[in-house]
């Protein structure tokens, strides 16, 4: 008797694991999961080679969809890796990501919303040939058609721009001028370059944690701040995100 009660616990596990899934949502930073977490406390995690996870059911009024939260670790090898892993092991119809990213000012404001149409991944640089045209393969203009108008809650179209490290003083001018970015992350870039390359929906929506001038950002040297912010950012785009898939689920 315990030798099939062992089996049908392996049996679910490996099921649970496989389970296809309608919406998949991609946190990346570790304090951005973690604020996740703070806000969905009592979910059930499972495990998986890139991160944690857990199935979560969300009301839309007329029914319940269930939502898949996945950490998919920060930084753009983490999130290409986990990102093809989550589409290849749970064949999600819809990515989503939420998250952070710091803003340019007089462009964007603290906490603005924004909807990713386009990400470039700039911090490519080449000693043999033309960076630029390097650059331009891993951008990603993002096919928004399929999201219904009007969108439900405000957001500002944006480009952002993608790389292996924080937005840095030197490189906004060239950032805004030449790629036309009005916010810097790291893992956007990776994502929507994975979900291109499977003909994936997409849907990223990324709030402004913090603005980045001349003089930097105020949470630079900062990473109590940052957590801080993380929290009010994650609820604040998690309060929204049953609206947006209201208006998924019904256009």
């Amino acid at each position: 008797m315990k030798n099939w009660i062992c089996i049908w616990l392996m049996w679910m596990a490996c099921g649970s694991a496989s389970a296809q899934t309608q919406y998949a949502v991609l946190i990346s930073a570790n304090a951005e999961w973690s604020a996740v977490c703070q806000i969905y406390p009592k979910e059930l995690h499972h495990h998986s080679p890139w991160g944690d996870y857990f199935f979560k059911s969300i009301s839309l009024g007329n029914k319940d969809v269930q939502v898949l939260f996945f950490h998919g670790g920060w930084g753009k090898v983490a999130a290409a890796g986990s990102t093809q892993y989550v589409i290849s092991t749970f064949q999600p119809e819809v990515l989503i990501n939420l998250g952070t990213c710091g803003g340019f000012p007089e462009v964007t404001s603290l906490f603005e919303v924004l909807l990713v149409q386009k990400t470039v991944v700039y911090d490519i640089y080449e000693a043999m040939g033309d960076a630029q045209e390097a650059i331009a393969d891993y951008t990603t203009t993002l096919d928004l058609a399929w999201l219904p108008q009007p969108y439900p809650t405000p957001v500002k179209t944006a480009c952002l721009a993608s790389a292996d490290k924080d937005l840095q003083v030197g490189d906004l001018s060239t950032l805004q001028a030449q790629y036309q970015a009005i916010a810097g992350d790291w893992e956007t870039g990776a994502i929507a370059y994975t979900a291109h390359r499977n003909r994936r929906k997409l849907l990223i929506l990324r709030a402004v944690s913090d603005l980045v001038g001349t003089q930097g950002s105020d949470l630079y040297n900062n990473e109590n701040l940052f957590k801080e912010r993380c929290v009010l950012v994650m609820k604040q785009l998690l309060d929204i995100l049953p609206q947006w898939l209201d208006k998924i689920e019904n256009p």
